[in-house]
């Protein structure tokens, strides 16, 4: 085996899979054994039957890509607007100054309060729930930008004058590339919370995605489709940070000795 089937099968983790057979095998058995009075907890076999009959209909793929769509879509306009309010912030003291407390009043209001307002402005549509995830994107991707700008050292700030740079080149040379690791913690995390954000803005007002799906499995009580949808959230979310990951792998340089497989 060579090095990088090597790193390919670490990465797969066998032991966290093996535990997730197992649980799943004693799960089967506690119900099939009738351990506790749960009527509607399915086993993972009638669980494994309804997904792949939500598959034969298609339903199940529109949903999920409505979602995806809505998350990623949502998270790209957040990203772009948080770092850039981020890294205006972060490069003015008086801007920082004069806004920070407006924006941490607004930061802790939780976006699904804005849920009913939403409603009322957009009606049941994908522009509420777009700007739902849009509203709780933007924090993490603006605070980590911020942080990030604020922490570069001083000492790199006077490499940038002794080399002459301009304030464009400073910052394109010496701020973002200092920041740029606490940069991608915060869109790591607006990633995670988009998606969060659209399957809640789905079961409260959006009669799409797989949110709503999994509101409708549990209003017809069919537990089976019920937790398919919490699994294929679940792998959505595995799917996404990984991806995420494998990006930054790629594309972001070495920063202070660590390579981006840290991230």
């Amino acid at each position: 085996m060579g090095r990088d089937d090597g790193q390919r099968w670490r990465a797969l983790n066998p032991a966290g899979v093996a535990v997730l057979v197992a649980v799943a095998g004693l799960w089967e058995l506690l119900v099939w054994a009738e351990f506790a009075a749960l009527r509607f907890l399915p086993a993972p076999s009638e669980i494994s039957v309804a997904a792949r009959q939500a598959l034969a209909e298609d339903e199940l793929v529109g949903r999920i890509l409505h979602t995806l769509g809505v998350t990623l879509g949502g998270w790209a306009i957040a990203s772009v607007l948080g770092f850039g309010l981020g890294l205006a912030l972060g490069l003015s003291d008086r801007a920082y100054r004069y806004s920070m407390t407006s924006f941490e009043v607004t930061r802790a209001i939780p976006p699904i309060t804005f849920v009913p307002a939403a409603l009322i402005i957009f009606g049941f549509s994908v522009k509420m729930e777009l700007m739902l995830v849009i509203f709780g994107g933007v924090w993490p991707v603006l605070v980590n930008t911020i942080g990030g700008v604020h922490a570069v050292p001083s000492e790199l700030h006077d490499v940038g004058v002794v080399h002459r740079l301009g304030k464009l080149s400073t910052i394109r040379k010496i701020v973002l590339p200092a920041a740029f690791p606490s940069v991608v913690v915060g869109l790591r995390l607006a990633l995670s919370l988009c998606l969060v954000l659209s399957i809640v803005a789905e079961i409260v007002g959006n009669p799409a995605g797989v949110g709503n799906g999994l509101i409708r499995a549990s209003q017809a009580l069919q537990p089976p489709l019920m937790f398919v949808y919490v699994l294929v959230a679940g792998l959505m979310g595995v799917v996404l940070n990984a991806l995420f990951g494998a990006a930054v792998k790629r594309f972001m340089p070495p920063v202070q000795g660590h390579e981006a497989q840290s991230w």
